[in-house]
């Protein structure tokens, strides 16, 4: 399936402060084995999209202080692969920065455009989903997204809403209507309800051409920044010109920015075991559990009388819980964390605390 004329884009420069105290700034989730599988999200992302394209048509766009991570992880690519972004400014300056970079080297490309941290169960599920998109995105000007059938109203995800009408040599296939960012519990009831709503993946599939046109139409702004400095791109003054485009570029999503509002925008039906990992509650539910539902990282916990609780702790320090329920316990030697499960948003709220306090384990 690998063609030369597939790229791929991982966007891996996210913090995951959802994910704390496991991951930090300094070591972000994307880098961690959270599935104690022996490898990490990023290198099962790499893996994934390397039966698509060849390692050398593989980009990384990550925050400079990854870099040495990324290229240890990753030995099968160059140093030149790794798009360094100085600072962060969301996925559509991102996703700009892969494009004209590509662009540099050739003008004919499909893009797959994907995030670090996702996880995928069923591999050969995948890999013929974005076989259909990129048989739906070659020659047209078509956008492509993947939507994740959905198994329960979950307010964490955005949804697309997509026309039933549309027929297509692929019935999975679909134009898309709407998107919808994260909406109440109510709301996302009725979504599951009618049938035509679907998640939002965050994996995208479309011709250099195309998503070059459409920053055109919808970030015409964003577009002359990185037109002045064109003739830089895949080359050593590369850096310099990020640093420039960086420091006045809008800090938008490429959602917003414009799949939201193209009106050539598709939508493939998908339904692949696909979680986005983005809490500890979401890695709680794809990992083994015992009799009991309790999920330990290593062998190194014994618990009595205690159910459906997430231990993560490191292989040489024994864990062991009594008369506990319900509850996140992470050890990652310098920090303890223990959170009941229904109270996991408040993560994101400690992180912030310890923001403002300048704290060393944020």
């Amino acid at each position: 399936m690998i063609d030369p004329k597939n790229h791929c884009v991982i966007m891996a420069g996210g913090v995951g402060s959802r994910f704390w105290p496991m991951s930090k700034t300094a070591f972000p989730k994307q880098f961690h084995d959270v599935l104690g599988i022996g490898k990490s999200l990023l290198q099962m992302t790499f893996h994934r999209l390397n039966k698509i394209a060849p390692a050398e048509n593989i980009l990384v766009v990550t925050n400079s202080q990854y870099k040495g991570l990324v290229l240890e992880q990753l030995p099968e690519i160059k140093a030149e692969q790794v798009l360094c972004e100085p600072f962060m400014r969301n996925t559509a300056p991102c996703i700009a920065y892969a494009n004209y970079h590509i662009q540099a080297k050739t003008d004919e490309a499909n893009i797959i455009v994907a995030p670090s941290d996702h996880l995928i169960l069923d591999e050969p599920g995948f890999l013929s989903t974005i076989g259909t998109a990129l048989r739906r995105a070659d020659n047209t000007n078509v956008l492509v997204t993947l939507g994740i059938k959905p198994s329960r109203p979950d307010t964490g995800y955005g949804y697309i809403q997509f026309e039933d009408h549309k027929e297509e040599a692929a019935a999975s296939v679909k134009q898309v209507k709407t998107f919808t960012e994260k909406p109440n519990l109510e709301l996302a009831e009725k979504f599951l309800d009618s049938g035509d709503f679907y998640w939002n993946s965050g994996i995208f599939i479309w011709g250099l051409k195309s998503i070059q046109q459409s920053f055109n139409t919808h970030l015409p702004d964003m577009t002359a920044l990185f037109e002045t400095h064109k003739s830089q791109f895949a080359t050593d003054a590369e850096e310099d010109a990020i640093e420039t485009i960086y420091a006045q570029s809008e800090n938008i999503s490429i959602d917003y920015g414009i799949m939201e509002k193209a009106q050539n925008v598709d939508v493939v039906l998908s339904d692949f075991g696909w979680s986005d990992l983005g809490t500890w509650g979401s890695l709680y539910t794809h990992m083994d559990k015992d009799d009991l539902g309790n999920a330990m990282a290593t062998d190194q916990v014994l618990t009595y009388d205690s159910k459906n609780n997430l231990i993560h702790s490191p292989e040489d320090k024994l864990v062991v819980l009594h008369g506990i329920e319900n509850v996140i316990v992470v050890d990652t030697g310098d920090v303890l964390m223990l959170c009941k499960r229904s109270d996991e948003q408040h993560i994101k709220r400690i992180v912030n605390d310890l923001k403002a306090r300048n704290h060393p384990e944020v």
